[in-house]
């Protein structure tokens, strides 16, 4: 089955970490729209390394209970990474990309809004060309998606145990 995915490409060449994305990503995402800036609220954010002189633009993902437990370092141009740096998932193991009051998670919704934009907004305020939005077709296995009364009923599982959730939802159910 083929499916439109879109994406946004990192150049890490081209990126020399003036987070203009993270303020573009903030304003967004602000209540109401554009009425604050603050890069902690951004689903983009760059990762510095100034020693190493390495910024790298990523953009959150899904959300992980578990930290990565290999701490792998790849070698790009005589540059060292770690593996963190290219990494999107909200994990325990750094604060990046949950909501600095609530700590909910963050995630990149590639700026779906109404009315729908040209492309992301991290994009459009990189002036260097380091982020660039694109629409491809690929071939994907076919996939089943949870919905999200599902996620949230495993998320409760998981932290109260199944025997616990399934006594509530039976008292409930037999309330008049």
């Amino acid at each position: 089955m083929k499916k439109k995915v879109r994406r946004i490409r990192v150049n890490l060449d081209k990126c020399n970490g003036c987070r203009a994305c993270e303020m573009a990503c903030s304003a967004f995402h602000a209540t109401p729209r554009y009425s604050s800036v603050n890069p902690s609220r951004s689903r983009i954010r760059v990762v510095t390394d100034i020693l190493n002189d390495e910024y790298v633009p990523i953009r959150a993902t899904d959300y992980t209970k578990a930290q990565c437990d290999g701490r792998r370092v790849y070698t790009i141009n005589g540059k060292d990474y770690s593996e963190c740096s290219f990494c999107g998932s909200i994990c325990p193991a750094r604060d990046l990309f949950k909501d600095p009051d609530s700590g909910l998670p963050l995630k990149c919704d590639m700026c779906e809004s109404d009315p729908p934009q040209d492309e992301p907004l991290c994009v459009q305020a990189c002036s260097l060309d380091a982020l660039t939005y694109e629409e491809v077709e690929e071939e994907i296995e076919e996939e089943i998606k949870r919905s999200e009364v599902e996620l949230g009923l495993q998320s409760l599982v998981d932290r109260y145990g199944l025997v616990e959730i399934r006594d509530i939802v039976t008292r409930m159910a037999h309330r008049d």
